[in-house]
């Protein structure tokens, strides 16, 4: 393993997330916050210990999948390790372990929180707790091959650890490009929904906060009833409109950026997520439509919560633990679906979904017509065995942790519910879940071990279970 490398990304990681807590800085000076003094003091030592990490290049820059899997990994963990630093030392959040939780439900855009009063946190502390999901969106690591050159063609091996989905290929032939492209589409819409906030009224601090975990799709509110508290159709409207879109495969965004619509509106994963929305939003519509004044406000209410879910940003304008069970079973299918492949949304992906009906239709037809030969494709390309056997062994993966998280934090003696969707709104990076777990509620109550079980699921369901999984494999750390 090529350890040098490993240090020399890692470097880089802290001097990015230096740079990155000037905004919270500002914010700070802005509102007069002596809080923000603890993010100049952490600036300093991962200035100081990412200028020692990468001060000089290493002579072999070359890395395969094994380096680029476990530098993910554990950027992440020195990401949230330095970034839950403000929290904890400010005593604004008093608790190591809380600290971490809600920073590592930032970064990994989970959006879960253990705050019973969000307001009483400082504006710079707010806005670094919302950037985090705007950070961990689209990924740091993808940010760093925008701007870092590493060894040519190699670090496809950081983007496929670090981007969702089953596969991950390039826009362009470098993968440098490649990055940038992603996040100039990503800053561009970033900006587009700060400006149609304003324009709706919403002051500067908040658009920015509440655009920050919509692109992200993290859903840190930065009021204690998250979106209720705007009660306005024009914002909770465009809230709702952008999570859908930041949960489309930004590959799409790219097509119609070369100027290739055609392409773009065939993209078979895109549609079906659309479609997965409306059929979804119009049986909760049907279902809710008694409890509000109009079949309107049930149908802006069901769009707003069914875009909020399958996008895994966790938002929410109402309680929707007090809807019917049927409506509450739609949700909760949506929170395993998830986004699409290449968005910065979590869950299982439809795109898995997708080559999952496809397999078990191939294999009920081979059972019919044993002598068939039939081709899975997806995008109307065929889909390669590697990747079928990705998605099994991700299901497989995906499987085993679930029921092992589910079984460790039912230890803590609260109601199926609680603990299952508890589990479920962690893997799969969306916030909320029902009971004890829902939207109205936090994650305070769960014990420390608990916590602990969930941040590992929060990084891995963000990571896409296997750059976790190697970063604990003793085999990973042997030599060869």
């Amino acid at each position: 393993m090529n350890k040098k490398v490993i240090i020399y990304l890692l470097g880089w990681i802290l001097n990015i997330e230096a740079v990155f807590m000037l905004l919270p800085c500002v914010v700070a000076v802005i509102y007069k916050e002596s809080a923000g003094f603890w993010f100049l003091a952490v600036m300093a030592v991962c200035g100081g210990i990412g200028f020692a990490f990468t001060h000089k290049k290493p002579d072999n820059m070359v890395f395969f999948a094994k380096e680029g899997f476990v530098s993910v990994a554990l950027s992440w963990i020195v990401l949230s390790f330095f970034g839950a630093m403000p929290f904890f030392l400010s005593g604004e959040i008093p608790v190591f372990t809380d600290a971490m939780f809600e920073i590592i439900s930032g970064f990994t855009t989970t959006g879960s929180s253990i705050l019973i009063d969000v307001e009483a946190l400082s504006h710079c502390m707010l806005i670094w707790r919302s950037f985090t999901h705007w950070i961990g969106g689209m990924g740091v690591l993808v940010f760093i091959l925008s701007i870092l050159p590493l060894a040519g063609g190699y670090n496809m091996y950081i983007m496929k650890a670090e981007s969702p989905g089953p596969s991950v290929g390039k826009l362009v032939p470098k993968v440098r490009s490649t990055a940038k492209i992603l996040y100039g589409i990503y800053f561009s819409m970033t900006v587009v929904q700060i400006i149609l906030l304003l324009l709706g009224g919403m002051n500067l601090f908040d658009s920015m906060a509440i655009t920050f975990g919509t692109a992200g799709t993290g859903g840190f509110g930065i009021k204690n009833d998250s979106m209720a508290f705007y009660d306005s159709y024009y914002l909770q409207g465009v809230v709702t409109v952008f999570m859908i879109l930041f949960g489309i495969n930004f590959n799409v965004y790219y097509l119609f950026l070369i100027k290739r619509p055609k392409e773009a509106l065939k993209s078979e994963e895109a549609r079906t997520y659309l479609a997965i929305i409306a059929v979804s939003i119009l049986l909760i519509t049907l279902n809710i439509r008694g409890g509000f004044k109009s079949l309107f406000d049930a149908f802006h209410h069901a769009a707003f919560q069914v875009g909020s879910i399958i996008t895994t940003t966790g938002y929410s304008t109402v309680n929707f633990d007090l809807w019917p069970e049927f409506s509450k079973s739609i949700l909760v299918l949506l929170m395993f679906i998830g986004a699409c492949a290449g968005s910065t949304g979590g869950g299982m992906k439809v795109s898995r979904v997708i080559i999952m009906m496809k397999t078990v239709k191939k294999e009920l037809s081979s059972l019919v017509h044993p002598r068939s030969v039939k081709v899975l494709k997806l995008e109307q390309k065929p889909i390669e065995h590697q990747v079928l056997r990705s998605v099994n062994t991700f299901i497989g993966a995906y499987i085993v942790i679930f029921s092992l998280s589910v079984l460790i934090v039912s230890l803590d003696n609260f109601d199926f519910v609680t603990h299952f969707t508890a589990v479920a709104a962690t893997f799969n990076n969306i916030g909320p879940g029902l009971g004890g777990a829902g939207p109205a509620t936090n994650f305070s109550a769960f014990s420390h071990l608990s916590k602990w079980v969930m941040m590992f699921d929060m990084l891995a369901g963000r990571l896409e279970i296997f750059p976790m999984l190697l970063l604990f494999t003793p085999s990973t750390w042997r030599r060869h």
